[in-house]
This record gives structure tokens, C-alpha cells and sequence, in this order.
């Protein structure tokens, strides 16, 4: 009898024997999932075991009952199998041979159990592991998993593309905890290398109208599950490139690999996130705010952590074009202690006072370095003197550049060739309005004009409306439409357009045969 047989037949409980302890609770919880990754597998559905991993979340604070996990490795295994033998040995705190290649078929199991269904009971031990802290057990497992799922067929790989994103993820994510991210990246690569291939391999299609529909099905279910999985991996070698701070090695892998359309909002935020990062280093600060804000905007309500990340980087981003972020940003519910460093360190840049800015930056030293955003912050430095320099020159008609450079409190030997220096060099990028008076020593500031006869205030408005068309184009993309019902499927119009459809779809194929013979 069949997983899935056993399940159905468990599932109806009877009236003597009803569920009461949160341990029973959730082994029904764990049966119930066991039975949508079956259908999943069956009828190659990749949905019900989407679903599936989404119901795992709920379950993750209860796998720590050993009882639990062997109570379902007892329902979905075979006991006695080597499989079942190697995750009951970690229940029980025994060290379990790790052999790096696939199960053997020797222990001859007595029930049949799909591929989806053994990631499913790796994906599990992995979680009970790491919630155990047994981080050196769970970074030899992880591995044994990652090797089972390489060793899939072609056919469950097209169905456990998402169990086997989640198995890359805390594959990474363990031997980042230990800091041995180095050691997996040229796994990574290899991985990423081989779901692309088998990506590119796609697209025999027949010429039958039936078959040629439910052919491109299969392609498109193939694709979906082969899309999270290279999203997956190139997030998490984008990762293990940023923590060893390889931005160059990061921006090539990133500019050469596939362009594809995410799948998952979680994914999406990552890359977008990452690709800010890579973006600031690089000082394209305007394309790094905008990667910045879409991935805080798209982050989930419950990603609380990610949109703090997201907040403190887009904060450096604005100090480092010359902006001042909004005070809004700063006081938005749980980040206000998170972001209470960098709403100093904005105050010192608003206001140009160049010795607030090295005692922010001094006392917060340890908080930045944690943030990997110091180097950033050493950045500001100059934006704090240039907006120095515009108060003041705002401020006085005529002043010596000696006055200059005991209120900017510059920290040099010669602190007035250097304030001669920066004025030259904002006169010239057009910071401040003035000229120098080299004979006298003098800076001399020039009549403000009327900021609306230049072109600033159209660019400031055609900015606005790119992004008021770029929301509404992502409004409309994210557009979801409910499905036809069955009165209108059999409605004359409906059937008058599937029958246009199915004309052009067949014309499209006749012209591609006259292009190519």
C-alpha cells in the first residue's frame, strides 16, 4: 500500500480514538502534508507541494519533540530502511553514517515512497537540527541531503524543485552560522551550472493540438520549478560572495547569468537587496536607491529584520547623493532604536557640523562595522564639509578662507589649503555658488537666482511621474484575474475565442516550418 493510501486511510478518526495532545495535532499536521506532496508527485503538480512547504512553516517550533519526528518518520518510511535507520539516529543523539552517495535499493523497502517524499524527510531532520543547535551534525547532513537531491530522476526533479530550493537555502544558511561560507561556494557554482543546463534543455514540442497543449504544460511546470531553483542558488552565491565583501565577483556572476521572472516574492526581495549593495559600492548611488526601496517596498510585514536592513542601507544611500531622507523613515513602527544611529549620523550631515559627524561616527564604530556600512559612512565625510561649505557661503558675502575652515573644525596640518581645495572643487562641481579670491584669501559667494528659470525643478518632476508609471505598471502586473466560470466556458463567445486561439497558435507553427525549411 501506497503513502498516500495509508494517509487517506488514517486521516478519518474515529470516535473512540480522537486527537487531544498537541503531539498528536501535529503528526496529523505532518500526515496531511505528506499526503499533498503525494498528490504533487502524482499527478505532477508542483502547487500542492508549494503548499506543502508553506504549511511546514507553521510546524517548524514543533519539530522539537523527538517523538514527533519519529512517530512520522515511522508513518512515511520504512522501518528498517537504511534511510529511516540514519534520521533515527539523530533523534536519538547517535552519530548516523553519512555515506555522500544516493540510498542504495538493497534494504528492499515494503512500502513505495516517492523521491519528494524523502526530501521532505531531509528538509525536516534539517529543521530539527538546526532548532537543536547541532550545527556540525546538521552541516554533514545538510550535505548527505544535497547530494540526494542531485541524484533525483529527471521526473521528480521537475515535481521537488521548491523542497529542493529549501534544502539549498539552510544548506547555506548552516555553514554560514559556523562562517564556513568559502568552503560550499564552488558547490553552489556547480549547482547553479546544472539546473541551468537542464533548463536550456527544454523545448521539444509536438505538432498535435492535444499533446502540443499538454506538452507545453509539462514545459511550463518544468520551468517554474527549474526558475526557483536558479533564483534560489544565484541569491545564495550572490550571498556568499557580498559576506566575503567580493562585490566584483558578485556583479559578473550577476551580470552573466540568466534573466528570468522571479516567482517568488521572497527571492525577488533578495536580489533586489543585493543588487543594491552591489550598486552603492560601485557608486551608482542612484540606481542602489531605487533597487533599495523596491526591495523594502515588495518585503513581506513579517520580513521585520530585511526591511530594517533595507532602511539603513537606503538611508546611506540619500546622505551619499546629497538627500536628506524624510524624518518618516526614521520613526516607522519597531525600527525607531534600529535606525537611532543613523538618525544621528543624518543630523550631522543635515547640518554640516564635520565634529558631530566623527563623534557619530566614533561611537557607533562597533554598530556600523556589524552593519559591514562603515566604509560607507567614511564616504559621507565629504558630503558632510560640502553642505558645510553651502551654509556658509548661504550665510556670508565675503569670508576668509582661514574663518572658513575653523567653523567647517577641519582635523589637517594645513587646514586652509585644504579648504582652498574643496572650495575649488565644489565651485566646479556647482555645489555652492562663489568664487575665489586667491590673492586675498577670500571666498566669495554670488547672488543666489531663482531656482524655477533652471531646468531642476522639470528633472524633479519627471522623476515623480517615472515612478508614479513604473507603481502603477507593477499595480497592473500583480493583477489577478479569478477563473472563468463554467456558465461562461460554455458560452458561444468563449468557445469562438479558443477556436481564434487555437488558429493562430497553428499559424504561428506553419510560419516557423516555411521560415526554416
Amino acid at each position: 500500500m501506497s503513502v498516500e493510501a495509508q494517509i487517506k486511510s488514517s486521516s478519518t478518526p474515529s470516535p473512540s480514538n480522537s486527537i487531544t495532545s498537541p503531539v498528536e495535532c501535529s503528526l496529523k499536521s505532518l500526515m496531511d502534508i505528506a499526503s499533498l506532496i503525494e498528490t504533487g508527485s502524482c499527478k505532477k503538480e508542483v502547487f500542492h507541494i508549494a503548499r506543502a512547504v508553506r504549511l511546514t512553516n507553521s510546524l517548524k517550533k514543533k519539530l522539537a519533540e523527538p517523538n514527533l519526528l519519529q512517530a512520522f518518520l515511522d508513518f512515511a518510511l520504512s522501518p528498517g530502511s537504511e534511510l529511516h535507520n540514519r534520521l533515527s539516529g539523530f533523534l536519538h543523539h547517535q552519530r548516523g553514517e553519512l555515506g555522500m552517495e544516493a540510498d542504495s535499493a538493497t534494504s528492499a523497502p515494503a512500502k513505495r515512497v516517492s523521491p519528494e517524499l524523502e526530501i521532505y524527510c531531509y528538509l525536516l531532520m534539517l529543521l530539527f537540527l538546526i532548532d537543536q543547535n547541532r550545527y556540525n551534525e546538521a552541516k554533514a547532513f545538510s550535505s548527505a541531503a544535497v547530494v540526494r537531491v542531485e541524484n533525483l530522476s529527471r521526473g521528480a526533479v521537475e515535481t521537488a524543485g521548491v523542497l529542493a530550493s529549501r534544502v539549498y537555502f539552510y544548506y547555506s544558511y548552516i555553514h554560514e552560522v559556523i562562517d564556513d561560507l568559502a568552503e560550499i561556494r564552488w558547490d553552489l557554482l556547480h549547482l547553479l551550472t546544472i539546473s541551468t543546463l537542464h533548463h536550456d534543455d527544454l523545448g521539444q514540442v509536438c505538432c498535435q493540438s492535444t499533446w502540443m497543449l499538454f506538452t507545453l504544460q509539462i514545459q511550463f511546470l518544468i520551468c517554474d520549478t527549474m526558475t526557483m531553483k536558479q533564483e534560489t542558488l544565484l541569491n545564495l552565491l550572490l550571498r556568499n560572495y557580498l559576506h566575503y565583501n567580493f562585490y566584483d565577483q558578485a556583479e559578473k556572476l550577476r551580470s552573466k547569468a540568466r534573466r528570468f521572472q522571479s516567482h517568488t516574492i521572497q527571492q525577488v526581495c533578495r536580489y533586489l537587496f543585493y543588487l543594491g549593495k552591489i550598486q552603492t559600492i560601485q557608486l551608482k548611488y542612484k540606481d542602489a536607491r531605487e533597487s533599495l526601496l523596491h526591495a523594502a517596498r515588495k518585503a513581506p510585514v513579517a520580513a521585520h529584520g530585511f526591511r530594517i536592513l533595507c532602511s539603513k542601507w537606503a538611508v546611506l544611500v540619500h546622505l551619499l547623493l546629497g538627500e536628506i531622507p524624510e524624518r518618516t523613515t526614521f520613526k516607522q513602527s519597531g525600527m525607531e532604536r534600529a535606525l537611532r544611529p543613523y538618525f544621528m549620523l543624518t543630523n550631522a550631515v543635515r547640518i554640516g557640523d564635520l565634529e558631530l559627524f566623527r563623534n557619530v561616527a566614533e561611537d557607533f564604530a562597533g554598530f556600523f562595522g556589524s552593519d559591514k556600512t562603515y566604509n560607507l559612512i567614511v564616504r559621507l565625510r565629504h558630503n558632510v564639509i560640502r553642505t558645510g561649505l553651502r551654509k556658509i557661503s548661504i550665510s556670508y558675502s565675503r569670508i576668509s578662507l582661514a574663518d572658513v575652515a575653523e567653523k567647517l573644525k577641519l582635523d589637517s596640518a594645513n587646514p586652509v589649503a585644504d579648504v582652498e581645495s574643496i572650495t575649488a572643487k565644489a565651485i566646479r562641481d556647482g555645489a555652492i555658488h562663489a568664487v575665489l579670491d586667491h590673492a586675498n584669501g577670500w571666498l566669495v559667494s554670488k547672488d543666489t537666482g531663482d531656482i524655477y528659470s533652471t531646468a531642476k525643478p522639470l528633472a524633479v518632476f519627471s522623476s515623480r511621474i517615472a515612478f508614479c508609471r513604473n507603481l502603477q505598471n507593477d499595480a497592473v502586473k500583480a493583477l489577478r484575474f479569478p477563473p472563468k466560470t463554467q456558465e461562461e466556458r460554455d458560452s458561444d463567445e468563449y468557445w469562438r475565442e479558443s477556436q481564434v486561439l487555437d488558429e493562430e497558435i497553428a499559424r504561428e507553427y506553419m510560419d516557423e516550418d516555411e521560415t526554416y525549411f
